[in-house]
């Protein structure tokens, strides 16, 4: 639902539907319709406030890694071992997600990159989202969508779970050529803003269930706020640069999203995957965690670097609302 905390969900068959049975879905499946209008509004709010106030929120650069390493304790506590399970259920799908993710978009930024002549920094920041791993947005966007759920989920975490071996080494086989890549730094980095805090999370779940049950349906504005407040330091980096640059990042962004979404479902009917899965798809490959490649940029690059992650933070939710709920317009299709 938000861009910050990866929501991984399940979900079950009944006769009368698709049930969300991970109580993080259950207790965003509430408020999901309105926080995917909402958040884009944060988003723009803090985008500029720290435009306009840029000696307020630049200070906090250095707090960049920290708010990410939040966002992802976050996503470790709506961690359910059915999330897991889901993956060697159906490993081929899952393969094919995770595959489809790590090819199309970060391909697709460095074509548009070339294609648009972007200067190095913001194409190795394009590239840089290209090569996160999947939006923490795409698990609802995918319920609300009416796909497949727990696919979703299994990409999201798996996707998350390899970014520190997969992301540094795909950014310096497609950026090195811009700017120098400091590739073992860029592993460390996710290592401390991604994978333990996550693990951190997942513990908290299995030790303190009854606490993270009653803080469940608060994590998604919590991560709402945090990401925000991360927008409003990267675009606060680069407040002088924003008016020169802006239309060209903002053009780069709306097609890097859309040929994920477009590109992410056809993976899904190439692999003979039903449309519902092909729905999952479609958002986890075209959703970035922007929040991670904000924090990379703005940590071993220029906050300039950062601006495409800002702005992809923000359209990528607004698309995949649009996206969602045209499909959820459309009948499933029986293959």
């Amino acid at each position: 639902m938000l861009e910050a905390t990866k929501s991984p969900k399940s979900a079950a068959e009944t006769s009368t539907g698709a049930v969300p049975v991970n109580p993080a879905l259950a207790a965003e499946a509430k408020i999901a319709r309105i926080a995917v209008t909402v958040f884009p509004l944060l988003v723009v709010i803090a985008g500029v406030a720290g435009y306009l106030l840029p000696g307020a929120f630049k200070p906090m650069g250095p707090s960049v890694p920290y708010l990410l390493g939040i966002i992802m304790f976050c996503m470790g506590l709506t961690l359910t071992p059915p999330d897991f399970a889901s993956v060697a259920k159906r490993p081929w799908a899952v393969v094919l997600g995770i595959v489809a993710h790590y090819v199309i978009m970060p391909g697709a930024g460095w074509l548009i990159a070339v294609g648009l002549n972007l200067s190095p920094e913001l194409a190795v920041g394009l590239i840089l989202v290209g090569c996160a791993p999947s939006g923490t947005a795409s698990n609802v966007m995918a319920f609300l969508a009416k796909g497949d759920v727990a696919l979703s989920v299994a990409v999201a975490s798996v996707s998350t779970l390899i970014a520190p071996i997969v992301t540094p080494l795909l950014v310096l086989f497609l950026a090195g050529s811009y700017l120098q890549i400091d590739a073992g730094g860029m592993v460390l980095d996710i290592v401390k803003t991604v994978l333990l805090p996550v693990i951190a999370g997942l513990l908290a779940r299995l030790f303190l269930k009854k606490l993270v049950a009653r803080v469940l349906p608060v994590l998604p504005w919590a991560s709402a706020v945090v990401i925000s407040l991360i927008v409003a330091i990267v675009v606060a980096g680069s407040a002088s640069k924003i008016v020169a640059a802006g239309g060209i990042v903002f053009l780069a962004v709306v097609l890097h999203n859309g040929f994920g979404l477009g590109l992410g479902y056809l993976a899904g009917k190439l692999g003979r995957l039903d449309d519902k899965a092909r729905r999952a798809l479609a958002f986890e490959v075209g959703m970035q965690n922007s929040g991670l490649a904000a924090t990379l940029a703005t940590a071993h690059f220029s906050p300039l670097t950062a601006l495409p992650s800002a702005v992809f933070s923000l359209w990528h939710n607004i698309s995949g609302a649009i996206v969602a709920a045209w499909l959820a317009r459309r009948p499933l299709r029986d293959e």
